[in-house]
């Protein structure tokens, strides 16, 4: 769900401890939003992966080589040191900030999951992203992106046009709609539960007493 890796109730409970701990330990607050943004987009993001086309490969590259050519040049002009103690602390809060972001827009309670025979574009679209209410300033500085579902369905549309697609097509309002306050209660929901079809805490789990 939103390239958060997601473990159904079922499949949770018939892993092995190891495994078990391994997910927890990944949906943990601290490796998700703390450990885990930076080692996207310092480590994870700078390789190639192997589905890439040539034209991606080709960007990512050039890319590597404009961020390196970067660090030459700050390095030799105000200092590696220096320049590291500035850029660490924006990266890993901007890191931060975007996987939050798209975080909370898929992982909220009654978010969409099918499996692939039975999944649905506009469907994923509308139901598998929310609409995240964000306040006017924090609007603008996230390009709009909290209209979420709109992107969804149709990329092409800028992000300067998604408020006004938003408010021009009634279909866009009929979302789940996350506030802020309520975005800080998806850091609890943990796995799918495929027979409520909806996101679930590790506490739920203490509630099955028996095997389904």
């Amino acid at each position: 769900m939103g390239d958060v890796y997601t473990m159904t109730v079922d499949e949770y409970r018939g892993s092995p401890w190891w495994k078990r701990a391994g997910y927890r330990l990944y949906r943990h607050p601290i490796v998700m939003f703390g450990f885990g943004p930076l080692y996207v987009f310092l480590i994870s993001h700078r390789f190639v992966s192997p589905h890439s086309g040539g034209r991606e490969k080709l960007n990512l590259h050039l890319t590597n080589l404009a961020i390196l050519a970067i660090i030459l040049i700050a390095g030799a002009t105000i200092g590696f040191k220096e320049y590291l103690l500035i850029q660490l602390p924006i990266m890993w809060l901007s890191a931060t900030a975007g996987v939050w972001m798209f975080y909370v827009q898929h992982q909220f309670e009654d978010t969409y999951w099918r499996e692939h025979p039975e999944w649905q574009y506009v469907a994923a679209a509308l139901e598998g992203s929310s609409y995240y209410k964000l306040p006017k300033v924090l609007q603008w500085f996230t390009g709009n992106i909290g209209f979420h579902h709109i992107h969804h369905l149709s990329p092409r549309i800028p992000n300067y046009n998604l408020e006004k697609a938003f408010k021009e097509n009634p279909i866009f309002q009929h979302v789940t709609v996350v506030t802020m306050w309520e975005s800080i209660k998806t850091l609890s929901l943990k796995l799918w539960d495929e027979q409520q079809q909806k996101m679930v805490s590790f506490r739920y789990l203490k509630s099955l007493r028996q095997p389904r």
